[in-house]
């Protein structure tokens, strides 16, 4: 007979909000095109509460296709004053609708993408050393100076 390895489950986590400025484009680089999008703040609730501090980034390329190939890391402090460094990787696709109203300037809405990320999160505090032992997946919303992304915990 053979064992079959547990179906994963989710469970949601926390909510996060964060503020981001515009975007430099570098360009197209030896690693495609990239731009960087600066975090200028934000804030993080539900089972972890925290402030999302100023100076992270999203690393992001620019693929082919319209895509973002996304490579988030930031920082953020609980009400305790515990520091975490978070780690968002994934991709926004849009639509091939989305794409055509880019390309003519318009705004597409949220459910014109495929937005979602792994999130990873480190911390030297115990308290929150069960954060460290979860993998997280999320789904995000990008709006003109707001990315906002529920984390699931994946069991």
């Amino acid at each position: 007979m053979t064992v079959l390895s547990p179906v994963p489950g989710l469970e949601a986590a926390f909510d996060v909000e964060v503020r981001v400025g515009a975007p430099a484009d570098y360009g197209v680089t030896r690693a495609g095109h990239r731009r960087v999008v600066p975090i200028l703040g934000g804030k993080i609730s539900g089972e972890l509460v925290a402030e999302i501090l100023e100076g992270g980034a999203d690393w992001q390329r620019i693929r082919p296709d319209g895509g973002c190939e996304i490579d988030a890391r930031y920082s953020a402090r609980t009400e305790d004053g515990d520091l975490l460094y978070l780690h968002a990787e994934g991709l926004r696709i849009p639509s091939p609708q989305a794409a055509e109203a880019l390309a003519r300037g318009d705004q597409p809405g949220p459910d014109q993408f495929y937005f979602r990320t792994t999130v990873s999160i480190e911390t030297s505090t115990p308290r929150w050393a069960h954060l460290e032992r979860s993998l997280f997946i999320a789904s995000g919303l990008r709006d003109a100076d707001t990315v906002r992304y529920t984390a699931y915990r994946v069991s």
